[in-house]
């Protein structure tokens, strides 16, 4: 692979993990972030340059960004820094990928697309775990029942979070949940629908999050009716249907603050050992009016491998072919089938049926 590019955040958990990947598969990254004794220090171990800047001065942010063909945002959370980047990005004419999984993000990154394809670039965010093997099944689903209009998408994640994902999701409690309804992304409670589905690893109790796939995943397949579910035990369903209640409080800076401290005790994230005990479960469903229906299977890497491989191949690619340029999801730079060549990977199993009750048309 030729050309300059830069992993921004690289002294983060999971950038860390891709920078260490890029130097083994013999690319050679400039290693960027705001806090200088980490970054520096991290490419000094690696054999890598490093650039030492933030994202509130944009005229820094561009005469760093100078000469590069791609830019891999690993910093988070990324709902205040995302969009500096981004225009930093179109400023100097360079491809954009991120590893959020932020349906705001992912909107305001949609909204540039007419921007990204005047400058020849492509904006793509969610190349890691979020979004890329959910993406693909919907993807995949799509294919296989074209006149679907209701798609649910959903995980089991065995393994914990980073702190970086923790204070993301810490931001998102505040938010409360989302679904996409007739098209539209629309507000709804915690814990919004239950039901009990089998990611792959056996039946669980469900219920609704807000997923990245809210957003992508209506740009992927035009599907106007999306939700996204993950296991949630009873105890802790309790707990979120408090939280709708506490949600105004949850909004408040010092509280934000209190939660987020908290959220950094302990270990950055699972080590190696601890990732390759917890594979991931990826399901998706899809329903046409006529009641038919497709489910859809995969069982993949620990997410955070799969963030790893996942974003390291988009960058890849963007890079040695003509990449048609605009804001892109992963599934429409890669294909449905991209997620079956990561590493550690099953291959989507789509099975028929009927629906018991119609879903949303």
């Amino acid at each position: 692979m030729k050309g300059r590019w830069i992993i921004y955040g690289a002294n983060g958990y999971t950038g860390e993990l891709i920078a260490r990947a890029a130097k083994q598969r013999g690319l050679e990254p400039v290693l960027a972030g705001r806090n200088g004794t980490a970054v520096e220090r991290l490419a000094a171990d690696r054999g890598l340059q490093s650039v030492v800047v933030g994202v509130d001065d944009a005229g820094a942010l561009r005469s760093a960004l100078e000469g590069a063909g791609r830019v891999l945002r690993c910093a988070g959370p990324f709902s205040a820094t995302a969009a500096p980047m981004i225009r930093a990005c179109l400023s100097v004419g360079a491809h954009y990928l991120d590893i959020t999984g932020e349906i705001d993000v992912f909107e305001a990154a949609h909204a540039l697309d007419g921007e990204a394809r005047a400058k020849g670039i492509v904006v793509c965010p969610g190349v890691g775990f979020d979004v890329v093997p959910t993406d693909c099944l919907a993807a995949a689903l799509k294919q296989a029942l074209p006149d679907a209009t209701y798609l649910a998408l959903g995980f089991e994640m065995l393994s914990r979070p980073s702190r970086g994902t923790a204070k993301t999701t810490i931001e998102g409690i505040a938010a409360g949940g989302r679904i996409r309804s007739a098209g539209k992304i629309v507000s709804v409670d915690h814990a919004f629908r239950e039901r009990d589905i089998d990611f792959g690893n056996g039946p669980k109790q469900a219920t609704t999050i807000p997923w990245g796939d809210v957003s992508t995943a209506y740009y992927t397949t035009g599907i106007p009716n999306i939700e996204v579910y993950t296991p949630v035990p009873a105890s802790q369903l309790k707990v979120m249907r408090r939280l709708n209640r506490l949600r105004p409080l949850l909004k408040l800076g010092f509280v934000q603050s209190f939660l987020k401290k908290h959220a950094t005790k302990g270990p950055s994230g699972p080590d190696q050992t601890a990732r390759a005990q917890t594979p991931s479960f990826v399901w998706g469903e899809v329903q046409a009016p006529s009641g038919e229906l497709r489910t859809a299977r995969i069982k993949v890497a620990n997410g955070y491998d799969v963030t790893v491989h996942a974003s390291l191949g988009i960058v890849e690619h963007v890079t040695d072919s003509e990449s048609e340029s605009g804001f892109r999801t992963p599934s429409q730079l890669m294909g449905a089938r991209f997620v079956e060549r990561l590493p550690g990977s099953g291959r989507i199993e789509i099975s028929a049926g009927r629906a018991w009750e119609p879903g949303p048309q």
